[in-house]
């Protein structure tokens, strides 16, 4: 058995301690250093092979800063990289195919952009010896007999040409100054900014400044910079971030069309609909989230996906989740009685600028998720807004609908350096020690290891969480949630769509969900809100409707159709032109049919 601890540098403070980890070590009282204080790192060092695993100076650090896992002695040989003493691991590596997309799908923290670094020659993988790292020749004999020798042996002898999408794009405007158009101009070197602007919609961005754009633009500018250089390997990390579905469509078909020139392309996605439609393979990533990652074989991209969901790696023998995720094949549209109207909303418009919103009158009921569905610039977030009482309409008038709102906006911004115990509790004094609460919230959004942290120190998946955790701690009886997905992993995403509709259930409330993760929709929505409208210029706030009749309405719109898997139930994009696709457009079922579903 091989001992893996990770100590957290983030949380380790041995100035506020007594070191209770090294003085309850019972190996250390039997007189051996397995734990000992390092004042040039000011961080203990725990010695793996001396360590029994017993657990005591896990549960005695008063920060929670250690973690210790037990694995099989054989996972041991295929160590890949390791940062440094008692930090993250990484086993096996994803295999890039040459003329194939080849996605990354699994949590966050548990190696994927370590993995992207590696293959993209950012880092040299150590083999985990990182206190000696092996030379080229070495990690070759290490792959040898391996799809990978070959890739390492180009990549060790720059024969190969990489260009990366980082995961956070935010950072880039700040190294790089122009409009959009004398920023691509001066990468064009395939001289594709004209087909490719009309791929990712760019023309409306060309003569903007770098430093003007939304997260959006700035994220399809990002994807377009790197499809114009001439590479042999393409990476994208998180490339559907802050777009909108139809946005994703037209990303993933740029990324497949690079993959058809014969040139490596690893994407690391955490949006399945939009992963099964770019990838050719997959590779998924299950570990303990910032301790060890482990790289499963490639699979192809429907197989992988369903493991995935369903949590067993059968060819591994390993169940990396408790519990299957489950998709309602036929959901049947929810009668809603006059009594069970919890707020109705009157017709009005609000005008931004140029912009101009047009919103129909609706309602919704207790118990009742409406998901509000649309391209971006048309409005949602400002309808929302109106909702909740943050701004005024511009004609009409929306009344205080008399009950309590809880409302999480689309950015989050850690504007305090309180921690987010401090937070939560100001908000409902009570909410950690329900019981409720700990088992289907804190405990499912991870919680748990960020409430002593500050607000401003944590990363934008962590405060996303952190957010929607705190907008459902509020004792209300309708929430507002603006992109509550955004930057989390699949299993958070999940997670998230399952802890909004259990508290609507639970406190008999409702919840308005604005989302672009269709996998996410269809997991947490009972009715659908469709934003119609040119971006920019105008939109309109159509009144809520069934699941079905909502998403064929907003697919039509988009031209594209989903299917079923008839495995897991889980929500597949046709290929553009293909049978289902010309069929279903034919029947006018854009969401899915039955028959789709069989195919």
């Amino acid at each position: 058995m091989v001992r893996v601890a990770v100590l957290d540098p983030d949380f380790c403070k041995p100035g506020d301690c007594t070191k209770e980890c090294i003085r309850f070590c019972p190996i250390v009282r039997t007189g051996a250093e397995a734990i000992k204080y390092e004042p040039e790192m000011n961080r203990p060092i725990i010695a793996e092979n001396l360590c029994t695993g017993c657990g005591i100076c896990v549960k005695k650090c008063p920060f929670g800063a250690i973690k210790i896992v037990n694995l099989p002695d054989e996972l041991e040989e295929l160590c890949v990289h390791r940062y440094g003493p008692n930090t993250f691991k990484l086993y096996r590596l994803p295999v890039p195919k040459e003329g194939m997309v080849v996605g990354l799908l699994g949590p966050n923290g548990a190696g994927k952009s370590t993995s992207l670094k590696i293959l993209g020659g950012e880092i040299r993988p150590n083999l985990g010896l990182y206190d000696c790292p092996p030379d080229w020749k070495s990690i070759l004999r290490f792959f040898r007999g391996s799809e990978l020798h070959e890739y390492f042996k180009k990549l060790s002898e720059k024969k190969l040409r990489v260009v990366t999408k980082p995961q956070y794009i935010d950072e880039a405007p700040k190294r790089i100054t122009g409009t959009v158009k004398e920023i691509l101009t001066r990468i064009d070197e395939r001289g594709a900014l004209n087909e490719i602007s009309e791929y990712l919609s760019l023309h409306p961005l060309l003569d903007k400044d770098i430093h003007s754009l939304s997260g959006g633009e700035l994220q399809r500018v990002a994807i377009a910079a790197v499809a114009m250089r001439d590479a042999d390997v393409y990476i994208f990390d998180e490339p559907s971030s802050y777009l909108d579905i139809y946005q994703r469509l037209r990303m993933a078909s740029l990324i497949r069309n690079l993959a058809r020139e014969s040139k490596y392309v690893l994407v690391a996605e955490h949006d399945l609909a939009v992963l099964d439609y770019l990838s050719d393979h997959v590779c998924l990533f299950y570990g303990k989230a910032g301790v060890y990652g482990i790289v499963s074989k490639p699979h192809g991209v429907r197989v992988g996906i369903n493991l995935y969901i369903g949590g067993y790696i059968p060819d591994e023998n390993i169940r990396f989740r408790a519990y299957p995720i489950k998709f309602n094949l036929s959901p049947v549209p929810s009668e809603w009685r006059s009594e069970d109207t919890l707020v109705k909303w009157p017709p009005f418009k609000k005008s931004l600028g140029a912009f101009k919103l047009t919103a129909f009158p609706g309602s919704i009921h207790k118990g009742e998720v409406v998901g509000i569905v649309g391209a971006n610039g048309t409005g949602k977030t400002t309808f929302v807004k109106v909702i909740a009482g943050v701004t005024k309409p511009t004609e009409g008038y929306v009344e205080d609908f008399g009950i309590t709102i809880s409302y999480k906006p689309q950015y989050v911004v850690p504007n305090t350096d309180k921690t987010i115990r401090e937070i939560l509790q100001s908000i409902n004094p009570n909410i950690l020690e329900d019981p409720w609460f700990r088992e289907e919230i804190y405990g499912p959004l991870d919680i748990e290891p960020l409430l002593d942290r500050r607000a401003d120190s944590l990363s934008g998946g962590e405060l996303q969480r952190s957010a929607v955790a705190a907008c459902l701690s509020r004792e209300a009886k309708l929430y507002l949630l603006d992109e509550p997905t955004a930057h989390l992993d699949v299993e958070h995403r999940l997670a998230v769509s399952r802890c909004i509709r259990r508290v609507a259930e639970k406190r008999g409330a409702a919840a308005l969900v604005v989302e672009h993760d269709i996998v996410a929709i269809d997991l947490i929505a009972d009715s659908i809100m469709v934003f119609s409208g040119e971006p920019s210029v105008y939109g309109i706030a159509n009144p809520p409707i069934s699941l079905r009749k909502g998403m064929n309405q907003f697919l039509k719109g988009l031209g594209i159709t989903f299917r079923r898997d008839p495995e897991t139930g889980r929500p597949r994009v046709n290929k553009q032109g293909s049978w289902l696709d010309r069929y279903q457009k034919e029947i006018n079922e854009y969401y899915y049919t039955e028959i789709a579903a069989e195919k």
